[in-house]
């Protein structure tokens, strides 16, 4: 399964009639160029679980910075970095999972 369909797939599992309506998912373009992706953890089986900060710097436009804080997953990457932002958040969740 590619990774938007497995992000589309974990956003409609959590969606439960109140949740969708307080949290969800964000994704927008930064102006150095990147991305952000902010993913409310509240009422998620990642609630509350450790996420170790992650920083990857390849070069100016291809580099990754991935933290929790506040139940808050915030996703940074270069231009062409949406896409493992997005793998890296499916990684964790799947390892959360299986603990």
């Amino acid at each position: 399964m590619n990774v938007l369909k497995w992000l589309e797939n974990w956003y409609t599992d959590n969606c439960d009639g109140d949740w969708e309506h307080g949290y969800g998912i964000k994704i927008t373009t930064l102006d150095n160029p990147g991305w952000a992706i902010d993913i409310r953890l509240e009422g998620t089986h990642l609630e509350d679980i450790n996420f170790e900060t992650l920083k990857v710097d390849r070069s100016d436009l291809d580099w990754v910075y991935c933290d929790v804080s506040d139940n808050l997953f915030r996703g940074r990457g270069g231009s062409n970095n949406l896409e493992e932002l997005i793998i890296i958040f499916q990684k964790w969740s799947s390892l959360s999972e299986n603990n």
